[in-house]
């Protein structure tokens, strides 16, 4: 798929913006926002696991399951 890209420069040349069609820039931002809902996820599983091991060492107390259910 082509893209109509179009650059916007100063009088010294350089690149100050760029211009897409608005279809191209909607994709774009659904698949952004899509990816920030994915790495959130990992982020979150990623900081789940990390406690889940430091309760299995006994660095951190284990919580009920009522409380983690408060939590929520």
């Amino acid at each position: 798929m082509k893209t109509a890209v179009q650059y916007l420069n100063d009088q010294k040349g350089n690149t100050q913006a760029v211009q897409l069609p608005i279809s191209q820039w909607t994709r774009l931002m659904n698949k952004l926002t899509k990816y920030e809902q994915m790495l959130k996820v990992k982020s979150d599983l990623t900081q789940s696991f990390e406690e889940v091991k430091k309760m299995r060492q006994g660095k951190i107390k284990k919580q009920s399951l009522q409380n983690f259910l408060n939590e929520l």
